[in-house]
């Protein structure tokens, strides 16, 4: 079933819950597809079926905070063996290059990689975990994770909203649409992350092998 239909056959509350919940999950570190969720979401409250997009608005971004602090506790408590873990379990989204590659994104970027993370789909669930991991400062951590959550969370709702409000009689002909620019958009991300990714893992592999030795040394 079309994820949109299936949220049409639910009520309000239930529509706030799997919302808060799957961002939630996503931001604590399991792959799920939460910007779909929350497109789809949108899209229904612009139909004025009842679901509310301020609430739906304020349940992505609660979810979307308390997940990353979930993550961020988890993953300074775990630590390296945390990453290791989740890299045999999930190898396609935690596999080495992709956690060279995000560290490298805190490295330059600090509390921002956090902010920025949120728009990237990959990164979206590194965020939390990783911040951890390399034990950035808990407030510094909170104010990019706030922030984040509001202006991602927030503000896909309020543009999805608007442009269904707008263009509501186009958009119940193809209320697939707002998915498949979702969906673009996500896989233009991880395909622009896979790059860096080999980019970063062929970098690691140089510096592992050893330098040769001049002859008579």
């Amino acid at each position: 079933m079309h994820v949109q239909e299936w949220l049409d056959t639910v009520p309000a509350a239930a529509v706030y819950a799997v919302v808060a919940l799957v961002i939630g999950l996503e931001s604590l570190g399991i792959p799920l597809p939460g910007e779909i969720i929350l497109v789809s979401a949108a899209l229904l409250s612009s139909r004025h079926t009842g679901v509310d997009p301020v609430v739906l608005g304020a349940c992505a971004t609660a979810g979307a905070v308390i997940g990353d602090s979930l993550g961020y506790a988890i993953g300074r408590k775990g630590g390296r063996p945390l990453l290791a873990w989740l890299g045999r379990k999930f190898p396609r989204h935690f596999g080495e290059a992709h956690v060279a590659t995000a560290e490298r994104s805190f490295e330059k970027w600090g509390m921002w990689a956090v902010f920025f993370g949120r728009f990237i789909a990959l990164l979206r669930i590194f965020a939390g975990p990783l911040a951890g991991v390399l034990r950035m400062p808990y407030w510094k951590f909170l104010i990019a994770n706030v922030l984040g959550g509001i202006c991602w969370a927030g503000g896909t709702t309020a543009v999805i909203h608007y442009v269904g409000v707008v263009a509501e009689a186009w958009l119940k002909r193809f209320s697939w649409l707002g998915l498949v620019v979702a969906v673009l958009i996500g896989l233009t991300s991880m395909l622009v992350l896979k790059r860096r990714a080999k980019k970063a893992q062929a970098a690691l592999r140089e510096a592992e092998e050893p330098e040769p030795v001049a002859a008579g040394e």
